[in-house]
C-alpha cells in the first residue's frame, strides 16, 4: 500500500464562545485554513483530489458544509468533499479516511481536518412541522442537544467526567494540578510565539472599521494559579470535581491537513512534514467516555508495532482534567512530554476541528523539537476514543 505523508498543515487561533469568530460561519473558517494550506504547499486547487472535513454542529449550516468550504477555498467543482461526524474525532476520523484512501490508491492528494463554530450553533423548535395543540412549545438548544449532552446518559458530558473521576480515583486537587500546568504552559507558548508557524490567521471583515486579523488563541486564561482554581465551584454534581477551571472550553476554530502518497510527494518535489504510521478507534461504555483515549492508543500502538515507552511526544486533548488525569495514569504516560504548550482545557475544545487540532500541533513541535515518534488521541462523546501515530521527517 502507498505510504502516506503529511506535506502542509495548520489552524486558525481558536476563538472564546461569542467572542472574535463569532460572526464567521463555521465552512468560512474551514475555507481559510484550506487556502493557507495550499499557500503552504504551493499545490494549486486542481490538484487535490478531496476534501474531508468534520463538523458536529451543522444544522442551518446548509448542507455538506466540507463541500461550501472547499468551493469557498477555490477547489474546482469537479473536486468532491464529504463532511465528517464522529463527535470529537470528526477531524481526526477525516484525517484517517483520507489516508486510507491514499494508501488504497483512490486518491494521491486530499486536504482532511475540520470546522466548527460552536457560537452559531441554532436553538431548534422541535415537532414543528405538526405543531404543539396544548402547552408549552419549547426551543432546544443544538449545542447541548447534539454535542455536549450524553444521549445514553441524558446528562450533561461533565458528569463523563465525574464518572471518570470516581472510577479512576482523581482528587480535586489532582485535576487542578493537570488544569494549571495547561493553562501556564499555553501561555508560555503563546508568549514566546510557539504557536506562530501552525496558525493561519483570519481575516474579519468589519462594517465601518479595518478588518480584524485574528491569529491568537484568546481562550487562554492568563496568570491562572492554583488558588483561583480551587475558588472555582463544581459545575456538574454538587459534590463533584469537575469546574470551569479544569474542563476545556466552548470554543470556534479549523484545522487541516493536506495528505498525499509518498510517491506523488517526490514527483511534485513536496517536502513531507511526517507520516501516518497507524491509527485507531476505540469504543467504551459511554458513561466514561473520556477514558476512550487508553484503548484507542492501545490498538494504535499495536499495529505501529510501538510501545508506549517509544512515544516522544503526546498531544491529548483535554476534555476534562479528570479523563486527561486517568489516560496518563492507565497508559503510564510522562506529563512532561504529553501537551507541552498546553491542551484543550487552555487552548479550548472547537469540537469537530480538535482531533486534526491535535495532529497539527504535534508535528510542529515535534520538527521544533527534532523527535520522531508521536501521538494524538482525543476521547469521544458517546463512549470512543481515536489515536493517530505519526512520525516526523
Amino acid at each position: 500500500m502507498e505510504e502516506v505523508v503529511v506535506v502542509a498543515a495548520g489552524r486558525t487561533a481558536v476563538g472564546n464562545f461569542m467572542g472574535s469568530l463569532a460572526s464567521v460561519p463555521a465552512h468560512e473558517l474551514g475555507a481559510t485554513v484550506i487556502k493557507g494550506l495550499l499557500q503552504r504547499s504551493g499545490l494549486k486547487p486542481d490538484q487535490i483530489d478531496e476534501v474531508i472535513m468534520g463538523q458536529i454542529l451543522s444544522a442551518d449550516c446548509g448542507p455538506n458544509t466540507a463541500r461550501q468550504a472547499a468551493v469557498a477555498a477555490g477547489i474546482p467543482y469537479e473536486t468532491p468533499a464529504l463532511t465528517v461526524n464522529r463527535l470529537c474525532a470528526s477531524a481526526m476520523t477525516a484525517v484517517h479516511l483520507a489516508t486510507q484512501a491514499i494508501r488504497l490508491g483512490d486518491a494521491q492528494i486530499i486536504i482532511a481536518g475540520g470546522h466548527e463554530s460552536m457560537t452559531r450553533a441554532p436553538h431548534t423548535l422541535g415537532n414543528n412541522r405538526e405543531g404543539v395543540k396544548m402547552g408549552e412549545w419549547t426551543m432546544k438548544d443544538s449545542l447541548f442537544r447534539d454535542a455536549l449532552t450524553d444521549v445514553f446518559g441524558n446528562y450533561p458530558m461533565g458528569m463523563t467526567g465525574e464518572n471518570v473521576a470516581k472510577q479512576w480515583k482523581i482528587s480535586r486537587e489532582e485535576q487542578d494540578v493537570l488544569a494549571l500546568r495547561s493553562h501556564n504552559r499555553a501561555e508560555a507558548a503563546q508568549k514566546t510565539g510557539r504557536f506562530k508557524d501552525e496558525i493561519i490567521p483570519v481575516v474579519i471583515p468589519q462594517k465601518k472599521k479595518d478588518p480584524i486579523v485574528f491569529e491568537n488563541d484568546e481562550f487562554i486564561r492568563f496568570g491562572a494559579t492554583a488558588d483561583s482554581l480551587a475558588k472555582l465551584r463544581p459545575a456538574f454534581a454538587k459534590d463533584g470535581t469537575v469546574t470551569a477551571g479544569n474542563a476545556s472550553g466552548i470554543n470556534d476554530g479549523a484545522s487541516g491537513l493536506i495528505l498525499a502518497s509518498l510517491s506523488k510527494a517526490k514527483e511534485l518535489g513536496l517536502k513531507p512534514m511526517a507520516r501516518i504510521v497507524a491509527y485507531a478507534v476505540a469504543g467504551l461504555d459511554p458513561a466514561i467516555m473520556g477514558a476512550g483515549p487508553i484503548f484507542a492508543t492501545r490498538k494504535c500502538l499495536q499495529k505501529a508495532g510501538w510501545k508506549v515507552e517509544d512515544l516522544q511526544l503526546v498531544e491529548a486533548n483535554e476534555a476534562f482534567a479528570a479523563q486527561a488525569c486517568a489516560v496518563n495514569k492507565d497508559l503510564g504516560l510522562n506529563p512532561e512530554i504529553v501537551n507541552v504548550n498546553g491542551g484543550g482545557i487552555a487552548l479550548g475544545h472547537p469540537v469537530g476541528s480538535s482531533g486534526a487540532r491535535i495532529i497539527v500541533t504535534l508535528i510542529y513541535e515535534m520538527q521544533k523539537r527534532k523527535l520522531k515518534k508521536g501521538l494524538a488521541t482525543l476521547c469521544v462523546g458517546g463512549g470512543m476514543g481515536a489515536a493517530t501515530a505519526i512520525e516526523v521527517y
